[in-house]
């Protein structure tokens, strides 16, 4: 459960093994195409946040029937075949669900309106309007193309798109459109991005022909008119939310904690490079193969002291999300660390650059925000009281930052954690920090 008003300080050195929740990107993607599949899905160890369950609850109102057994969801799929849904379907925070679930929604000849929370709302979703009115879908926005997405859909005929930001939502969005039009649809994206749909399409019976580019990008061709077909899906434990754990073993002398079951995708592992890079001993061990993705056990011990690192900016895609988890490391550090080319930071759930600079200035740390990254000066932390901005990352990372102050760190809300990862400070706790308000 998660607590209503924790306080996090420092206990013994984190310490010990963990099992991150599954992961949210493979979780949500599991869910959408079994929507759309024909036959039963089966869906193991999902991610049990409330983002998911929001993919989960919008699949049921578009016509799978869905059966929950804890982290075990099964979904029978309409093939295709999309009930209108009597009221809007409620994205609650989560972006990944609002613009997948565009693609999906544009194949729907009846209206098929998408909302969201306050955070939500504020979101830019003009990425995914262009291209979607471009394969035939007319798509009513808020002012500034943002939520709620009113989309009538219908007949669609494939593009050939240049994605204008390496962003593997967009894409998506696009492919899952381009699954119900005529003729095939082609993305190209400009540079590096989660490739979990590429990934994991094909499995589901998608003919997909991937070409790599310059610069780390890539092109996407899918063929028209196909139906997916169910299958069993493993997911693997979520990197982003590990990376906390990890980070903060990095931060402090003597530390040493491992993921269990972590997805170790390398579009999601850049973390663990800058880790490297900044004198934290990483290990992997026991990898194998799940849903497609390459996973393993991922450990990570803090050395007497990290050394300051300059994260390149061709990094930045490998992490946009847990540039978070990166501040915990760079606050311990000597020197001062900087990451670039993060311009998305701007438009998480909060902004991030603006949220993580307010915050660490509350707990001693100097930082300079920068348009597109941050710079972060190493100092000794101390507790203070976290303005979350709503944000699950903004709470997890300084709550694993609070892991070494002698002083409590607290929080204004910590309510979006459940999004993403529910039993966050429970685990915080398991592993050796003192936390207070835990039921």
């Amino acid at each position: 459960m998660t607590p209503a008003s924790p306080a996090v300080r420092r206990g013994r050195p984190l310490g010990g093994r963990f099992t991150p929740p599954g992961d949210k990107s493979i979780t949500h993607r599991a869910v959408l195409f079994g929507l759309l599949a024909e036959g039963t899905s089966r869906i193991e160890y999902a991610n049990p946040g409330e983002d998911c369950l929001g993919s989960l609850r919008c699949a049921e109102a578009l016509g799978a029937a869905v059966r929950r057994d804890g982290a075990l969801w099964e979904l029978t799929g309409t093939a295709g075949a999309l009930r209108a849904p009597a009221h809007p379907l409620d994205c609650g925070n989560s972006g990944t669900t609002m613009r997948l679930l565009a693609g999906i929604a544009a194949r729907s000849a009846a209206a098929v309106t998408l909302a969201g929370d306050a955070s939500l709302s504020r979101r830019p979703m003009a990425r995914i309007v262009t291209p979607l009115e471009r394969m035939g879908a007319r798509i009513a926005t808020s002012e500034g193309g943002r939520p709620p997405l009113t989309i009538t859909g219908g007949a669609l005929a494939g593009i050939r798109y240049d994605v204008p930001v390496a962003s593997a939502q967009v894409a998506t969005c696009v492919l899952l459109a381009g699954l119900a039009a005529s003729g095939a649809t082609e993305v190209r994206l400009p540079g590096p991005a989660r490739d979990h749909t590429e990934r994991m399409l094909p499995a589901y019976g998608a003919a997909l022909e991937v070409t790599e580019s310059e610069h780390g990008g890539r092109t996407v061709r899918l063929a028209g008119a196909t139906t997916l077909r169910a299958r069993e899906v493993r997911v693997p434990g979520d990197a982003s939310a590990a990376a906390f754990f990890l980070a903060a073993a990095a931060a402090e002398p003597g530390a040493s904690v491992t993921a269990v079951h972590m997805n170790l995708n390398p579009t999601r592992t850049g973390l663990l490079d800058v880790l490297a890079a900044m004198g934290a001993e990483v290990s992997i061990e026991h990898v194998r193969d799940e849903a497609g993705e390459p996973v393993g056990d991922v450990t990570v011990t803090g050395p007497d002291r990290l050394r300051a690192f300059d994260v390149p900016a061709e990094w930045a895609p490998r992490l946009i999300d847990e540039v978070p988890a990166w501040v915990i490391a760079a606050s311990a550090a000597r020197g001062t660390s900087s990451v670039s080319g993060a311009s998305e930071l701007r438009v998480k759930e909060s902004d991030r650059v603006v949220a993580l600079a307010r915050n660490l200035a509350a707990c001693g740390i100097e930082s300079d925000e920068r348009p597109d990254g941050l710079a972060v000066t190493g100092g000794t932390a101390r507790g203070a009281r976290i303005e979350a901005h709503l944000d699950h990352r903004i709470v997890m990372a300084f709550a694993a930052l609070g892991a070494r102050t002698a002083e409590p760190m607290t929080f204004d809300d910590v309510s979006s954690v459940a999004t993403s990862y529910p039993g966050f400070f429970s685990t915080l706790g398991a592993l050796g920090a003192q936390v207070e308000g835990v039921a």
